[in-house]
């Protein structure tokens, strides 16, 4: 103040560039994430985590015992739950990367307000969308690292390459979260949200988790390789029962393309919500 006179000081502007998008510190959304976690039902979380376990209990082993051996698309016979474990496993580390990347999104965007707050400190829209991701992440690799202990107990890990199947999982559900988010991103209503199950339970059902993709006709098969969850079950499938293929790499690269799309569209739809 200056002869009586207030001076108000201008509020500090984003920086242009790069900077404008990027702090360099999606760790404080993930911790934020990881507090208010500690007061959300236990029961929900673990879900996520036994629904898989039914499926392998009911299927893979009361249904695998008439069923019998089933071959896989790399020309291996093996017991029908060491085929739908992998595929089990992949779906697993989708479930719990959109779940986080899906509800609690569209909460946070829609009716918590949440990212409104994000974006008036320091944080960019892309240390948002990343800490988003990476906290949805967190809870896929904590489903499937449970569920691969209990496909070790079961003797369903047929290869030593089964341990590689953690790091893949972690990109498959990077590249779901990542997808999941911008999705979301556009969806105004809970009415909106219903289409995430409506798009999920297919790919469950097609993507050769519960059978060999080889049982429909060849159009068909080209459809269901087009599916995410598809090339997760296969890159898992190989991995646990030890066959290593070129044809991995492909699925590697399809998550990789998920996952740089995913944080390009997020980045860019909270930049134009909160910011332009």
């Amino acid at each position: 103040m200056s002869g009586g006179v207030a001076t108000r000081t201008a509020p500090a502007t984003r920086a242009g560039g790069v900077r404008s998008l990027w702090a360099g510190n999606p760790q404080a959304v993930v911790q934020r994430g990881l507090i208010a976690a500690r007061s959300s039902s236990w029961v929900v979380v673990l879900s996520g985590f036994f629904e898989p376990v039914f499926y392998l209990l009911s299927m893979g082993i009361g249904l695998g015992v008439i069923i019998g051996d089933v071959q896989t698309a790399q020309g291996v016979q093996v017991s029908y739950a060491a085929f739908i474990a992998p595929a089990l496993l992949a779906v697993s580390a989708m479930n719990g990367a959109i779940y986080d990347s899906t509800w609690n999104v569209f909460f946070k965007l829609n009716y918590g307000k949440l990212y409104e707050g994000m974006l008036a400190t320091s944080l960019g829209p892309l240390d948002v969308a990343l800490g988003e991701i990476l906290y949805a992440l967190l809870r896929g690799l904590v489903y499937a690292s449970g569920f691969l202990v209990i496909m070790q107990i079961a003797g369903l890990n047929l290869a030593w390459t089964a341990i590689l199947a953690l790091p893949a999982v972690l990109v498959i559900a990077f590249g779901f979260a990542a997808v999941g988010m911008a999705v979301t991103s556009f969806m105004k209503t809970f009415q909106h949200m219903d289409w995430i199950n409506f798009v999920l339970l297919p790919m469950f059902l097609f993507s050769a988790t519960l059978y060999p993709i080889s049982v429909y006709p060849e159009a068909i098969q080209h459809i269901i390789m087009a599916f995410p969850l598809w090339h997760a079950v296969e890159l898992i499938r190989g991995l646990t029962i030890g066959v290593l293929t070129a044809d991995m790499l492909w699925h590697v690269l399809y998550f990789a393309v998920m996952i740089a799309v995913g944080l390009v569209f997020t980045t860019r739809r909270l930049r134009a919500l909160f910011l332009d």
